[in-house]
């Protein structure tokens, strides 16, 4: 069991069979009485969030969540397969896991796989990603002196705003956190 005042943002407990994710929390000290813990947190399989209000000594089941070094391997439709480091084992983990992170996995890639159970929950990825741009329309001299940006495609389908000098074929820098391009990489 965990003591409510130490869910703090990263923490994962269980609340009614449900799995969570404290993403916010806050302490409220009122001049009489106990102290209010208010969180927020994401249900680790549906991806809904919660908001929720405690007591000053409360206590809530702790979840115990097993993390493994995988590397990724293939697609094969809704699924993603990953090789465990240690033990080599390939499980395959569904796309609604996965998520948005789908645009950012390369073949070979090493990522950290949290499971509960050995029932797969999320994945962590590295923070940034070097990604080939597979399609960008073509940049108009003497457009760049505004930064301008345009949107390109990488060779994982995934679109980046970028700025107007990225060309097809150039290997660009893309933060994992928020999506953004970062840099363009010399090949």
């Amino acid at each position: 069991m965990i003591d409510v005042n130490d869910l703090r943002k990263g923490v994962t407990f269980e609340l009614d069979g449900t799995l969570y994710r404290v993403l916010e929390y806050s302490h409220n000290k009122p001049g009489r009485g106990n102290a209010t813990i208010r969180i927020k947190a994401r249900d680790l399989r549906k991806g809904s969030t919660l908001e929720k209000t405690f007591q000053s000594g409360d206590r809530v089941p702790e979840a115990r969540l097993d993390f493994h070094n995988v590397q990724y391997l293939y697609k094969d439709g809704d699924l993603f397969y990953f090789m465990d480091l240690e033990t080599f084992e390939q499980p395959g983990v569904p796309r609604d896991v996965i998520g948005d992170n789908a645009g950012y996995l390369l073949e070979g890639m090493e990522v950290k796989l949290t499971l509960h159970n050995n029932e797969p929950l999320d994945i962590e990825l590295p923070t940034s990603v070097d990604l080939k741009v597979t399609y960008a329309e073509p940049a108009v001299r003497g457009d760049t002196a505004t930064g301008v940006t345009k949107k390109v495609t990488t060779e994982t389908g995934l679109e980046v705003q970028t700025p107007y000098f990225v060309a097809t074929g150039d290997i660009i820098r893309v933060d994992t956190r928020t999506g953004a391009y970062v840099t363009r990489v010399n090949n």
